[in-house]
């Protein structure tokens, strides 16, 4: 299945155009070193937590908007391969000497697809989800996880991918790990549920938390500790 490399990262929003210039310009050497799709989304409906947050994830200030992307690959080992050329490609240099963003707040990690369901249409709108989820508990997780993908694109989702954390390093000022407020035992999943449109994400989600399917299991029955999952609607600003 595909390998995701799943970022967040804090943008100042007087930034948006050169943020978007700047991955737009960056996604044909991505392409050239292996990726198969590149999204970049900006942060549109992007909600506080009690626990935690997108925004308290990459420490964003007032004046910053949250952008959720992510890389496809057909495996790791052309993750891996790409990263080593990007690492050592001058015109990869020359364009991180001038990033419109903080990259020290940047969070980013490797995941493995563990569901990839497709509907129909094209990618307007994005939810995307960062959760802690027990190892223990990943079989049940992806039970779960396949019921709801079922849901929502019954009720007009075009894809519905859950990546399982891979290779998830720990950063210097934040990271995947305190994002999700991980513990010992447990893997941070990266997810999404991609939309035609915000209108029809917003109809979707009315349809979806109606269901009977989805009425929440009893706190202590759930496979993952919803009070630490993070979530927000993003608008897509670069597809390649």
């Amino acid at each position: 299945m595909t390998y995701v490399e799943g970022f967040v990262v804090a943008v100042p929003t007087a930034n948006k155009e050169a943020y978007r210039k700047h991955a737009a310009d960056a996604a044909p050497l991505f392409r050239e070193f292996g990726a198969t799709r590149m999204v970049e989304c900006w942060g549109d409906d992007v909600p506080d937590g009690k626990v935690n947050d997108f925004r308290g994830a990459v420490q964003a200030k007032e004046d910053e908007t949250v952008v959720f992307s992510w890389f496809e690959y057909p495996d790791r080992a052309t993750r891996d391969a790409a990263t080593e050329k990007m690492m050592s490609d001058p015109r990869m240099e020359a364009m991180g000497t001038n990033m419109p963003f903080d990259g020290s707040r940047m969070i980013y990690a490797g995941f493995d697809s563990i569901l990839d369901e497709s509907g129909t249409g094209t990618t307007g709108y994005v939810d995307g989800f960062v959760a802690p989820v027990p190892d223990a508990n990943k079989g049940r997780y992806l039970s779960l996880a396949k019921m709801a993908s079922d849901v929502f694109i019954e009720y007009g989702a075009t894809r519905v991918v859950e990546a399982w954390g891979d290779d998830v390093p720990d950063g210097k000022v934040t990271d995947y790990n305190r994002a999700a407020h991980r513990k010992d035992g447990e893997s941070v999943i990266y997810s999404w549920v991609e939309w035609p449109s915000k209108e029809a994400r917003v109809a979707g989600w009315e349809k979806v938390m109606a269901d009977e399917r989805m009425t929440p299991e009893p706190a202590e029955d759930r496979p993952f500790d919803g009070m630490r999952m993070i979530y927000g609607g993003f608008e897509p600003i670069v597809q390649a």
